[in-house]
């Protein structure tokens, strides 16, 4: 076999940043490392890539192996190649990230990990670089989340606006008026109202909207900063 001289084996892993809303909340996905340095330590889902996978199958590998998450549609976020982040090995890492409804995947999560979910402000201590990760996903969302409605991947099929609105709270972690946030969400015109209302958390009950895909797929520029986002919500 011919191989390159005088080069030094460097390691290439995969980690997967998953967030989650369960119709309340923002969420993380985070277990508890298998293995050695920092055994038992809080962590994203994370291995090394294979002889023969590309990064996007090494990467729906990982995430089922350590969770028995699969068909989570998972987005390339930046390689992290700080020479001193695994303090074992040269290790460059791909990370990706990804949304997901909650109660859609709940049944799929295994325990084999101990995988659990965490709000963001009660998220606990990461190994290596993997906080820097979890920051840089954020921004990511937050820019994608302000020029189209990548959120509705986290949203069940049917949703209510109080839904909506706690799932962008908790993205850009501000408050937004409810009545304001209504109306511009509304004047978008790409939202169907049902006949349906969830009254589990109102006796008055709030009415289900769907996203009109067809309308969005033409006019996905009504989307475009629909909502005021605060300066250090960008941060």
């Amino acid at each position: 076999m011919i191989r390159y001289s005088g080069q030094t084996r460097i390691l290439v892993a995969v980690d997967c940043i998953i967030f989650g809303f369960d119709g309340e909340h923002f969420k993380l996905l985070l277990i508890q490392r298998g293995f050695e340095p920092e055994v038992k330590k809080w962590s994203l889902m994370g291995g090394f890539i294979q002889p023969h996978e590309c990064t996007d199958i090494a990467a729906n590998r990982i995430l089922k192996e350590l969770t028995g998450l699969e068909g989570v549609y998972m987005e390339q976020l930046q390689v992290f190649s700080d020479p001193k982040r695994d303090p074992i090995e040269r290790t460059i890492c791909v990370a990706y990230f990804a949304l997901i409804d909650i109660h859609q995947y709940e049944t799929q999560l295994n325990d084999n990990y101990h995988a659990e979910w965490f709000l963001l402000k009660d998220m606990p201590n990461l190994i290596f670089d993997h906080k820097e990760m979890v920051r840089e996903a954020q921004k990511r969302l937050r820019y994608k989340a302000a020029l189209h409605p990548i959120l509705f991947e986290l949203l069940p099929g049917k949703f209510t606006i109080p839904q909506l609105q706690s799932l962008y709270e908790g993205i850009y972690d501000t408050y937004i008026d409810k009545r304001n946030f209504s109306r511009k969400v509304l004047s978008t015109n790409l939202l169907i109202k049902q006949s349906e209302k969830d009254k589990l958390n109102s006796k008055k009950g709030a009415y289900y909207y769907i996203l009109d895909k067809e309308k969005y797929a033409e006019n996905f520029q009504a989307f475009l900063n629909f909502i005021p986002i605060p300066t250090h919500a960008m941060l």
